[in-house]
């Protein structure tokens, strides 16, 4: 028997404004309003609002929250200070990815960690298994509504609706406060599309309400719902990793580029492995890579070299509306990782020429 499929807290407004519906990550998602491509341009050069409310929020609380928190992520949130964001992930004991995350610290206690939504329970049931120190976690991932308005304009599409000095607030930083009349919104300088902007983090109750404000205030502006269609294409434009795609269980975050959140200034599951790792090297590495012939690279392509032999495996690709050409991240053996180094991407059968390239992929 299926697992019953959720809806979020506006799934209803989301289908008045005409958006197609799909069951993604146990929930249903809008997907589109309109096109795909309209709605990334709208983000890239405007503004957009998705709403993201099927992610996960843990609170990590007590006198014990930091020390859980340094156990089971890689980065060191030691370092963060109230009202900071860091971004993490939660290695397992076999070289591999069990999510990634990102962790707000509230105050000297207390924790949010926000998780992906097709790993809620997995990563809940990772966490509580190595909380031996005995911290307090609550799930709050059914109470909250996400909503992230993104886009070179998003600070004066929100502007008008708190007392916050957007402008002032550093990137990866968040405070709580008042925001369209709800209480304890948590408003945070983060996002997944490179194109700057805030995400709202909101009690259910209040979720509607924020909505209609934010689309109001920003009605001058042109504001426009985002599906998820966009988030991944604006996501692939940067070299922002997915999960279930772009990392896995199977895939270190040494080979996926994300040394730089792997700190071995502390100990962590399965630090001493990944440390190996960093030091001798691995044998494969994420890269990202344009297309420099017409085509649309897929998850699960092969990666080849001149001699047609395979050296990798596509991971995400697509389209960029940005760029009109095809875009795509994979891992390569690392003898191809270097930028700059042509490649091949068989595309139904027909070998597509590429070269690998540095992140972000779109040029600024």
């Amino acid at each position: 028997m299926s697992e019953l499929i959720k809806k979020i807290t506006l799934h209803d407004i989301h289908e008045s404004l005409g958006a197609k519906m799909i069951p993604f990550a146990g929930f249903y998602m809008p997907v589109r309003y309109h096109s795909d491509i309209a709605e990334h341009l709208a983000v890239r050069e405007n503004v957009g609002v998705f709403d993201v409310s099927h992610m996960g929020e843990f609170f990590i609380k007590g006198p014990n929250a930091l020390d859980l928190i340094q156990k089971v992520t890689s980065n060191d949130a030691s370092k963060l200070s109230i009202g900071q964001a860091q971004y993490s992930c939660l290695p397992n004991e076999t070289g591999g990815i069990v999510d990634d995350l990102l962790v707000y610290k509230l105050d000297e206690t207390s924790y949010m960690l926000v998780v992906n939504a097709s790993n809620i329970s997995k990563d809940w049931d990772w966490i509580q298994k190595h909380n031996t120190m005995g911290a307090i976690m609550e799930d709050g991932s059914d109470d909250y509504s996400l909503f992230a308005v993104q886009g070179p304009k998003a600070t004066e599409a929100l502007q008008p609706l708190t007392s916050i000095p957007l402008a002032d607030l550093p990137f990866y930083h968040f405070q709580t406060g008042q925001f369209a009349g709800a209480e304890d919104v948590i408003l945070s300088a983060t996002g997944y599309t490179g194109a700057g902007g805030f995400e709202l983090y909101v009690k259910n109750k209040d979720a509607h309400k924020v909505w209609q404000a934010i689309f109001e205030t920003g009605k001058h502006l042109g504001i426009q719902p985002i599906g998820l269609g966009a988030r991944d294409t604006l996501r692939l434009e940067m070299g922002f990793c997915l999960y279930g795609n772009d990392i896995t269980d199977e895939t270190s975050p040494i080979e996926a580029g994300l040394g730089w959140i792997t700190k071995f200034t502390k100990d962590f599951i399965n630090h001493e492995a990944l440390k190996k790792q960093k030091l001798e090297g691995v044998n494969r590495k994420l890269v990202g890579f344009i297309l420099s012939e017409k085509g649309i690279p897929r998850s699960g392509y092969s990666i080849l070299n001149s001699d047609a032999d395979a050296v990798g495996v596509v991971t995400s690709g697509s389209l960029s509306p940005s760029m009109g050409m095809g875009i795509g991240m994979g891992y390569v053996d690392m003898a191809y990782s270097k930028p700059g180094t042509p490649v091949e991407i068989e595309v139904r059968r027909k070998r597509i020429k590429a070269t690998v390239k540095k992140f972000p992929l779109l040029a600024k």
